[in-house]
């Protein structure tokens, strides 16, 4: 049965439309789902695999190679009358912000699990997110045909590492290699997909089941008359639950996110997905569903209907640059947008005009006239929209609240390797910052090195294969440099330094004598205790200015000098020969030698280390911060997690985001914050490439 795919040839209402994303761990089978949606709607009339890099979604060059989602990739379809538009997102765990993005836009979600691991790592993350949004969520259980699939296992890890209420409606018919359906448990049937065919039969309960069906409908109602008062009444009354009843009460708790719906089946082998299209229609939420859009206009807070008549407000939460453009992904929450229509950046009070809109098929696109109230749609012709820019109608200016952006964890300095190229890396550069808010562009002033920071390696891995491959650029790619201190242990006194200069002409004479001394704070002071005139004061000026250029380098390796005091003792000058520019040379020259002389100390930076993992990670992120010359300050547990507060060198934290994540299978995270310098140990001073 394959007849709900039907098109729709007009602009659907709000009450006929359901935008949901796809979440779950990497792997997990969102990208052979969304595939397999695809198909069964009509949309698309051949199966792509994510092995052989042929599905709709992982367009990208760098997702086929790779066979993992990278982009949250936009489709739209039909079923049932409605239109289904669906976001494809990353399951790996450094494109968490493209999960994040999307979700601030979505009504409704799926959430995948693997019926052999059950609740995973990374699905423990995007559900996070999930609950941070306030976004329903149906579950499907996948890959029941693998070897040690089993339903309840999954289930149960639903219930226990999710904290979730699982409400199954489904019990499989066969298992692992002989799965082959489904027994609805609402209605009372059996679906059963035939091998190598494209639609399923409708029939009754096999025999087998039909005792573990009764008891597994029994256990549902007991489970929703529990949750749900209405139900509980009839269920008391009556001792069981009616159909519509069940599908009502399952409809509204999935609203209110008190209970799971959980389906189950087989992506990949095309079982189970018109049973979960019809699962989204009854339980996700419309747009008309969701609350009015809040705002704010001139301060004051505001709110919007999902209604076409209301006045035009949208979201942008992603931009990309194609080869016929720059599109701007727009959810829209209220009104009705047109081709050409003018509309306004409420943040910058711009305007701009919407060249052309856009029914998104990934990398395939549809023309529109219009969008209105609950769409997601592409549009051309935006110049300065980014990712949580608002725009609305230039009458009716409101201000909606922006996805948040994560910070950067790790970081690698890039630069070109032709020198010609170094314009076209900057303009590359910004380009990617603007299509992905979670890269972070800046230029290290000290080590003059351009630095590209993400959400980790492999965040960073495809951020400079797009360079090469998508603007043509060729980079090398290295270590960001340390920027390490110089500081003064023990000082010297009364160092005389005579700069004297002849060429002809007028000379240069500046005679200083200099005190150099350490202080606590990481800080330069200079100060003069001349008398009698000996050393005007517009000359002790230039001394001071000439010790900070002498700053600039330290002894030991060419790092910056800091911790000192200078004091300006004694002078002499001449009436002819001496200028601000001779007690300028005089004090860079004589602060050179004075440091020589004494005892320097090398620092580097520390930064504080904000680790949340498990409670069954604790010891091996405490022996691997250890390892990396960490000082652990403190540790908090709370709910299964613990957090561990820590100062680590940052020379050490390069990788860590990796390893971090390699010893807590992806759950642990961490932030960082600077801490200051401290002296470097003389085990690692001596290898340190100086300068």
């Amino acid at each position: 049965m394959r007849a709900n795919g039907r098109p729709l040839t007009t602009t659907a209402s709000p009450t006929a439309v359901r935008n949901l994303g796809i979440l779950a761990h990497v792997d997990a089978g969102k990208t052979t789902i969304t595939e397999r949606v695809l198909f069964a709607t009509g949309a698309i009339h051949k199966r792509g695999e994510v092995h052989d890099g042929t599905t709709v979604t992982d367009f990208d060059a760098q997702e086929r190679d790779r066979g993992i989602t990278i982009f949250a990739a936009a489709v739209s379809c039909t079923w049932g009358g409605h239109r289904v538009n669906l976001i494809d997102t990353p399951g790996h765990v450094d494109f968490s912000d493209e999960v994040e993005r999307s979700l601030r836009v979505l009504d409704g979600a799926v959430a995948v699990f693997d019926a052999v691991a059950g609740v995973e790592p990374q699905s423990e993350t995007v559900w996070r997110q999930a609950d941070r949004h306030g976004v329903p969520r149906i579950a499907f259980v996948n890959k029941l045909d693998r070897a040690g699939a089993d339903l309840d296992t999954a289930v149960a890890s639903l219930r226990e590492r999710l904290g979730a209420v699982p409400l199954v409606v489904q019990l499989p018919i066969g298992a692992q290699d002989s799965f082959r359906g489904v027994v609805d448990l609402l209605r009372m049937r059996s679906l059963h997909w035939h091998a190598g065919a494209d639609t399923y039969e409708e029939g009754p309960v096999p025999e087998p089941l039909l005792q573990e069906a009764r008891q597994r409908r029994r256990l549902l109602e007991e489970t929703v008359a529990g949750l749900h008062p209405e139900a509980l009444e009839e269920f008391c009354a009556t001792a069981e639950l009616s159909e519509r009843t069940l599908v009502r009460a399952l409809r509204e708790l999935t609203l209110r996110g008190e209970g799971l719906v959980v389906l189950c089946g087989s992506a990949y082998r095309n079982r189970g997905i018109e049973p979960l299209l019809d699962a989204v229609l009854a339980y996700l939420p419309s747009p008309a569903d969701m609350p009015p859009v809040r705002g704010t206009a001139d301060g004051v807070d505001q709110e919007r209907s999902p209604d076409p008549a209301e006045p035009f407000a949208a979201l942008a939460f992603k931009v990309t640059a194609t080869a016929t453009g720059r599109l701007t992904y727009l959810r829209v929450y209220a009104g009705t947008l047109r081709k050409g229509a003018t509309v306004l950046d409420a943040a910058t009070g711009r305007t701009e005009r919407v060249g052309r809109i856009l029914r998104v098929q990934a990398d395939r696109h549809e023309e529109r006239e219009a969008a209105v109230a609950g769409d997601i749609v592409a549009v051309v012709g935006l110049k300065a929209a980014r990712a949580g820019t608002t725009l609305c109608a230039p009458g009716a200016p409101l201000v909606l609240e922006p996805p948040s952006v994560a910070d950067p964890v790790v970081s690698v300095a890039v630069e070109a390797r032709r020198s010609t190229d170094t314009g076209r890396l900057s303009a590359a550069l910004a380009r990617l910052a603007e299509e992905d808010p979670s890269l972070v562009v800046r230029s290290d002033a000290e080590t003059g090195q351009t630095v590209l920071s993400g959400l980790g390696e492999l965040h960073l891995e495809v951020a400079v294969e797009k360079l090469r491959s998508g603007h043509g650029v060729e980079v090398a790619v290295g270590r960001p440099q340390v920027s390490y201190r110089e500081t003064v242990v023990r000082g010297v006194s009364g160092l005389v330094h005579r700069h004297v200069k002849q060429d002809g002409g007028a000379g240069q004479f500046a005679h200083v004598v200099l005190d150099v001394e350490p202080l606590a704070e990481a800080t330069f002071e200079f100060r003069s205790t001349v008398v009698g005139g000996r050393v005007p004061q517009e000359y002790a000026r230039a001394v001071e200015a000439g010790c900070r250029d002498a700053l600039a380098e330290g002894p030991i390796g060419g790092f910056p000098v800091t911790g000192l005091r200078v004091t300006l003792t004694d002078g002499a000058t001449h009436s002819k020969d001496s200028s601000e520019m001779a007690f300028r040379a005089a004090g860079r020259f004589g602060l050179r030698e004075a440091l020589r002389r004494s005892a320097m100390e090398l620092l580097e930076p520390l930064v504080e280390v904000t680790v949340t993992v498990p409670q069954d990670g604790v010891g091996g992120v405490l022996g691997d911060l250890a390892a990396r010359r960490g000082r652990v300050q403190g540790s908090t547990a709370e709910a299964g997690t613990a957090v561990i507060t820590a100062t680590v060198p940052l020379a050490e934290l390069f990788g860590y985001a990796s390893r971090l994540r390699g010893r807590t299978q992806g759950r642990g995270t961490f932030t960082t914050r600077p801490a200051g310098l401290a002296p470097v140990p003389a085990s690692v001073a001596g290898a340190l490439p100086l300068r």
